[in-house]
C-alpha cells in the first residue's frame, strides 16, 4: 500500500509540475532574460543615482546674521561698505562666503534674497542689495524715535557667478543685538 501511496504521489506531482513548468522551457532564453534584466535595474539604478546627485548639487541657501556676538553696531561710515555678515546659521551648498559678505550663484537659476536691518533711535539705517555691483532694492530707516527696522526681498534671474551683496550707505549705522539681528539671506527658487 505505501508503494502505491507513493507512486500516486509521484504521479500527481509530475502532473503538476507540468502544469506549472511546460515540457518545452527553453532555460537558456530564459536565463538570458534575467541577464537583461540585471542590466536594465543596473542602468536604472545609475539614472536615479546621477538624478538625486544632480537634484542635490542644486541645492542653494543661506541665511547669516551681521555680527557673530549678536550685539553691537557698525557704522556711521564715511564710504558705503559691503555688509560682512559674520554669523552664518546655515549656508547649504557653500555659496555665501562669511569673509566677504558675498554670495556667488552656483547656477544659473531664480534666487529670492531678502535682508533685514535693524536701526536704533536717533540714528539713520539704510542698506542696498547689489547684483554684481549695482543696486536692485533698499531698506531704509530715517532717524526713528525708538529703534527703526526695515526689509526688504527681491527675486533675481542670476547665471553662474553673479553676485549679491548689500552695502551698508554712508553716515548710516546698522546694529546687532540678541532679538534683532541685522541679517541676509536667501536660495535658489528653481534652476534654469
Amino acid at each position: 500500500m505505501a508503494v502505491l501511496q507513493m507512486v500516486l504521489l509521484l504521479c500527481a506531482g509530475s502532473s503538476l509540475a507540468e502544469d506549472i513548468f511546460p515540457p518545452t522551457v527553453n532555460i537558456i532564453a530564459e536565463l538570458e532574460k534575467l541577464k537583461n534584466m540585471d542590466e536594465r535595474i543596473q542602468k536604472l539604478e545609475e539614472t536615479l543615482a546621477k538624478v538625486l546627485s544632480e537634484n542635490e548639487a542644486k541645492k542653494v541657501a543661506f541665511s547669516a546674521g551681521l555680527l557673530e556676538s549678536g550685539t553691537g553696531h557698525t557704522g556711521p561710515i564715511n564710504t558705503p561698505k559691503i555688509l560682512v555678515y559674520k554669523k552664518v546659521f546655515s549656508n547649504i551648498g557653500g555659496a555665501y562666503d562669511a569673509n566677504t559678505g558675498v554670495f556667488t550663484a552656483p547656477v544659473k537659476g531664480v534666487y529670492y534674497f531678502r535682508f533685514y536691518g535693524h536701526s536704533h533711535g536717533g540714528t539713520t539705517m539704510a542698506v542696498s542689495l547689489l547684483k554684481n555691483g549695482e543696486t536692485q532694492c533698499s531698506a531704509f530707516a530715517w532717524k526713528p524715535t525708538s529703534n527703526g527696522n526695515a526689509s526688504n526681498g527681491v527675486v533675481l534671474t542670476l547665471e553662474t557667478g553673479d553676485q549679491i551683496s548689500t552695502r551698508l550707505w554712508a553716515n548710516t549705522w546698522v546694529y546687532d543685538d540678541p532679538e534683532s539681528y541685522t541679517s541676509f539671506g536667501g536660495f535658489l527658487i528653481f534652476p534654469l
